[in-house]
């Protein structure tokens, strides 16, 4: 009996979490022509075209999606199987590249601190940070990311969760802004200049507006930017009013609340919004794992001394 060739598993996985030849052969490091050859085996051996063409695109055969969380699992179980016991986890010699799925709030926020947190004891581990344009249990489900730290979403019933920290948003403004000289920001006084504008997903608007739009107000948007690194920029270099996450600013060098030694003016919004929760996620296929389980608790602990709640 000819024993298949379980190499081709791993290339079934990746075809079927990228529904394109191109898309596998570049995760797999290998040029298309050669990955084309390796799909030609795989409808040979499963006798099904797996991958067919819809206009430009290439979509999943019935038998495709059938088989897909079934050979993701598979990889996964073999890995695991192949990898090293670790009943006794050596972080001194851990060699081993975590990914982290989080936006350049969490980054800038606590990325500093989180490797420097991991060299101390794990010289030989990298955190390989990637940026998170939506919000998606797709990476954490194919495998792509070891943790996904953000606002939760519908992540599914199987993934794991655990709070790091609460957040609210704040008022940010340039220095010798005119909202400086006052006691408190009013909703009038917010509505009255312009403001910038935060959005991955290219929205103006937000919990902010809602907020406002019950008073009978509303604010002026005249630039829209993709993150907050951006916004705060502008609104330094400008009279316009931008907001962000109070995680967002711990590395501004704040001597209190209200008052930064870097040229930016930091307030109270007029309005009240909903606290968030910015969680750690991950699938349950690491949940036992003692190397993942050393970085989720070493994640809390650095989110916790930064922000004690």
């Amino acid at each position: 009996m000819t024993e298949p060739d379980l190499n081709l598993l791993i290339a079934l996985d990746i075809l079927l979490a990228e529904a394109s030849v191109v898309g596998a052969a570049r995760r797999l490091g290998l040029s298309a022509s050669a990955m084309s050859r390796t799909l030609s085996r795989l409808r040979a051996v499963t006798g099904d075209p797996l991958l067919v063409r819809a206009g430009r695109n290439m979509v999943l055969t019935p038998y495709a999606e059938a088989i897909r969380q079934r050979s993701q699992n598979a990889v996964f179980e073999a890995r695991a199987v192949l990898r090293p016991s670790s009943v006794e986890l050596n972080l001194s010699t851990l060699d081993r590249t975590f990914t982290l799925r989080a936006n350049d709030g969490f980054v800038v926020a606590f990325g500093a601190l989180l490797i420097e947190a991991v060299a101390e004891v794990a010289p030989f581990v990298c955190l390989r940070f990637v940026p998170k344009p939506e919000k998606s249990v797709t990476h954490l489900r194919e495998g792509r990311v070891d943790l996904e730290i953000g606002v939760l979403g519908d992540m599914g019933p199987e993934i794991r969760v655990q709070a790091l920290f609460r957040d609210r948003f704040v008022g940010i403004v340039r220095k010798g802004h005119p909202f400086e000289r006052e006691p408190e920001v009013t909703a009038g006084q917010y509505v009255s200049f312009g403001h910038v504008v935060a959005s991955r997903r290219e929205r103006a608007r937000g919990p902010v507006d809602d907020a406002l739009a019950e008073l009978g107000l509303k604010r002026k948007i005249v630039a829209v930017v993709p993150n907050f690194s951006a916004a705060l920029a502008v609104a330094q270099a400008s009279d316009l009013v931008a907001l962000a996450p109070a995680s967002f600013l711990i590395n501004q060098a704040m001597v209190n609340e209200k008052e930064a030694v870097n040229p930016i003016f930091i307030f109270e919004l007029p309005v009240k919004t909903k606290k968030i929760t910015v969680s750690q996620m991950w699938h349950p296929r690491l949940e036992v794992d003692p190397a993942h389980r050393w970085l989720r608790q070493l994640v809390l602990r650095v989110c916790s001394q930064r922000l004690p709640q």
